[in-house]
């Protein structure tokens, strides 16, 4: 089970604001930054020294009866150390305390559950891992409800910090405490207002004051705390900012999180690609937490990065597009003086293995916390079945570095003859692509590895491919799926509209739906589900769909609904 209630949050955020990202005339761009300069005070150190952090993502913030209740393993030291090998500097450990809370007026915590806590951190700490520990979904759980229940909450928040300062204020300053997860005061997302400002500024202030009055390491340990939803508009950021004035501690640190541009990380409204509004998106963003916060000497934490879409499947994303974000993301914070630190509900690393679940994604991490790595405008280069094969041109972004040389099967292609590359522009030969795909049988037939200096290297997928073929099904709202002969293509994106005008589906403000909501396909089962969470917003009648692939073919599709009873035919 994933942190749904999390990510719809983040979407509705998003979504609310989707048409404000465009940058201003004059703003700083991603060919254009803004001069950075980093204050040092001693706790930017403290946060530069936690830089790259780790999340133990959907474990002890699970809500279920244990810490496996949705889906992770129970934790353990060997987890924690290959952590610490793999890298990462810190480790954040999101914590709900909710069902392990008493009745008031104590409202003691489970001591079983609070030293099974006091475990992992000791684990963390013996692993030399800075780490973080927090209250997490209590924010939508109870939190939440402070407007109607100001004192309650609030007693109930203050029981728990006092408890938690008590257990810990013996433990190393490695050690520090976030006050609250993505704090917000009413059942959905992107509301704000003074009101609900000043609820999270008094939630600030007494966990400051609790913590620093529990004696111990408690008296100067680093204190982090969040914005309004833990989002970065810039009200948000302000009002942060004035309670860091009035609180005057030179141990506070400010966090935000970052999801991406809505549209591109959930894959929706045709934002397929890591393309100049989503890049400006990451660009403007960080400008403003870096103006607001670090240039100040407020040092941040980036307390969660990911990709909303991730919590569906990593897949969401196309693999190429994925990993210019993640490489463009990670540099920018990074020369702004932002520590950053990975969400992983489960989705990046298998705990039971100890191995990652994609490891190119990972590589490209790894290579970015030292140095920028060149990305290339694709990673699928596409050979159509039975037509005579031309050299595939591809530009590359290579960000100062130096092409080594491609491989393919760990041997080295012959740079002049298989393949010429001018600094910017890569040309791989028809003869080469032809020799690949000798076989003929769809789908990748080759993996070429570019390989640089420095950074990651770059992999292109050599695929063959035919116009993908669609047949006639029946099903209903609650299982439908389209038969698909992919013919070796991948599907990118899908558009739905009624035959007699007008988006049809979920968020029908945009034809194209969202990947792996609305539909998904299986290359396995040789099919595309359309989900019930689709039918759930559509009206009776016909529809006409339209499925764009990577190759660039459009295949037309169309559905009848009736009630419960769908009819999909294919076109002619």
């Amino acid at each position: 089970m994933l942190s749904t209630r999390k990510l719809t949050g983040m979407v509705l955020t998003f979504s609310l604001l989707f048409g404000l990202f465009a940058p201003a005339a004059g703003a700083a761009s991603a060919e254009n930054p803004a001069p950075i300069v980093v204050p040092k005070s001693e706790i930017q150190s403290y946060v530069d020294a936690m830089q790259p952090g780790w999340n133990l993502g959907n474990t002890f913030d699970a809500t279920g009866e244990d810490e496996t209740s949705w889906g992770n393993p129970r934790v353990t030291q060997e987890l924690i150390r290959h952590i610490a090998k793999e890298g990462y500097n810190s480790i954040r450990i999101p914590i709900t305390w909710d069902h392990r809370m008493g009745e008031a007026p104590n409202y003691a915590i489970n001591p079983a559950f609070m030293d099974r806590v006091e475990e992992v951190v000791d684990w963390s700490l013996d692993a030399g891992l800075y780490v973080m520990i927090n209250l997490h979904h209590d924010s939508w759980l109870w939190v939440n409800g402070m407007g109607a229940d100001h004192d309650t909450v609030l007693a109930r928040y203050n029981a728990a910090w006092t408890q938690i300062a008590e257990r810990f204020k013996n433990h190393s300053n490695k050690l520090s405490f976030e006050s609250i997860n993505e704090p917000r005061f009413s059942d959905g997302w992107g509301e704000g207002g003074e009101a609900h400002f000043a609820m999270l500024r008094e939630l600030n202030v007494s966990f400051h004051d609790i913590v620093r009055a529990s004696g111990g390491n408690n008296a100067d340990r680093p204190l982090v705390l969040p914005t309004l939803e833990t989002n970065a508009n810039q009200d948000r950021l302000d009002a942060l900012v004035d309670t860091f004035e009035a609180l005057d501690d030179p141990n506070l640190i400010a966090t935000v999180h970052y999801y991406g541009f809505w549209p591109f990380s959930v894959n929706i409204a045709g934002f397929t690609r890591f393309n100049e509004e989503t890049k400006n998106d990451v660009v403007q963003t960080f400008d403003r937490v870096y103006d607001t916060f670090v240039s100040r000497g407020i040092p941040v934490v980036l307390g969660e990065y990911g990709l909303l879409g991730f919590d569906n499947h990593t897949g969401t994303i196309e693999q190429g597009e994925k990993l210019k974000f993640f490489e463009f993301l990670l540099h920018y914070v990074q020369e702004r003086g932002i520590a950053h630190m990975l969400w992983d509900n489960g989705q990046h690393l298998n705990r039971t293995e100890l191995e990652w679940n994609d490891p190119q994604l990972i590589d490209m991490l790894k290579a970015s916390w030292k140095v920028r790595s060149a990305t290339a405008e694709t990673d699928l280069i596409f050979v159509r079945k039975g037509e005579e094969t031309q050299d595939a041109v591809i530009s590359f972004d290579t960000n100062d570095r130096r092409l080594v040389g491609l491989r393919h099967d760990g041997e080295p292609l012959r740079r002049g003859e298989d393949y010429t590359f001018d600094g910017t522009t890569l040309t791989l030969r028809a003869a080469l692509l032809s020799e690949l795909t000798a076989s003929g049988e769809y789908g990748e037939r080759a993996e070429l590895i570019a390989d640089f200096n420095r950074g990651a290297d770059w992999t292109f997928d050599v695929i063959v491919y035919e116009t993908p073929v669609l047949a006639d099904a029946a099903g209903t709202t609650e299982a439908f799926s389209i038969p698909a002969a992919f013919h070796g293509d991948r599907l990118a994106t899908m558009e739905a509209v009624y035959a007699t005008g007008g988006n049809a589906g979920p968020q029908n403000w945009t034809s194209f739906k969202e990947f792996a909501y609305a539909f998904s396909p299986s290359y396995d089962a040789n099919e595309i589900t359309l989900t019930p969470n689709f039918f759930k917003e559509v009206n009776d009648g016909e529809m006409r769909l339209t499925f764009h692939f990577w190759s660039g073919e459009k295949v037309s599709y169309t559905i009848k609904k009736a009630g419960e009873s769908v009819a999909g035919i294919a076109a002619e």
